[in-house]
């Protein structure tokens, strides 16, 4: 089995006429955290998207899970596969609850009960979940209580692949320490996590093996955790002059990483 866990290959995404992604490489192997950092509009989001198979685009390129193609197939391929999204704001599921949530996903991916039933005491256990197992998914919760299940219900389903779309939105400072725990808790050698974000906070409480900088809808710089500190210093407008990128016409200001700093939701 080879140790690439998610290999993407000149990803191209549009809507109608405007170019959103215009050649996307990255690779992440098994074991590995990546984080994804860019200024507003630079595709981030988008990248998740086209991963999970959201229809609103035209796509070109290549995107493989353990070396199978992942962009030819339906959303629930693609889970099946073991590619799962931890989203920015999660979906409220009254009338279902936690524990019986994650049975019945267990059950379609032929997880054996006995196996299901290890899994879900060791992460309740681990990310205090045991008092939300027979409430409704998300229903009530904090926001970083809902981030926290989110991780939880990774942990449990062990997939090959999690993206975290901006899982620390919307966080104030102590949320955001937890759910970057829970992160940290659930990596395993089995599993390759990648983290779409705007802030370099919860980078303080994480350590990726790799950070990725998109700009016009391409990684334009990868490196390790001290390429964070470099956007933390000068923002993403040093890192144009550095690298001798010209803005897209139009382009909003971009903001230093320590503008994010804050406990004040970031719009998107």
């Amino acid at each position: 089995m080879t140790n690439t866990a998610l290999s993407i290959r000149d990803v191209r995404a549009a809507v109608g006429s405007t170019d959103i992604l215009k050649g996307v490489d990255l690779e992440v192997p098994f074991g590995e955290f990546h984080a994804i950092m860019g200024p507003n509009g630079s595709g981030k989001s988008t990248l998740c998207h086209v991963l999970t198979g959201k229809r609103d685009y035209q796509v070109e390129g290549s995107a493989e899970l353990g070396g199978v193609e992942l962009l030819d197939k339906p959303v629930s391929d693609r889970a099946r596969l073991g590619l799962m999204q931890a989203f920015q704001y999660p979906v409220e599921v009254a009338g279902v609850g936690l524990q019986e949530f994650l049975e019945e996903i267990a059950d379609e991916q032929a997880i054996p009960e006995n196996e299901l039933e290890a899994r879900l005491e060791a992460a309740a256990a681990e990310f205090d979940m045991q008092p939300f197992l027979d409430r409704a998914v998300n229903v009530d919760l904090s926001g970083g209580e809902k981030k926290r299940s989110e991780i939880f219900q990774m942990a449990v389903l062990a997939p090959k692949v999690a993206v975290l779309d901006e899982i620390d939105s919307g966080l104030d400072i102590d949320a955001v320490r937890e759910v970057a725990e829970a992160v940290e808790a659930m990596r395993s050698p089995e599993m390759a996590v990648v983290m779409i974000t705007h802030y370099s906070r919860i980078l303080r409480y994480l350590t990726p093996d790799r950070i990725h900088v998109m700009m016009d809808g391409r990684i334009v710089e990868s490196g390790g955790p001290e390429l964070a500190d470099e956007l933390e210093d000068g923002g993403y407008e040093a890192l144009r002059q550095r690298l001798g990128i010209e803005p897209s016409a139009g382009a909003p200001r971009e903001k230093a990483a320590s503008e994010y700093f804050t406990d004040t939701p970031f719009d998107i």
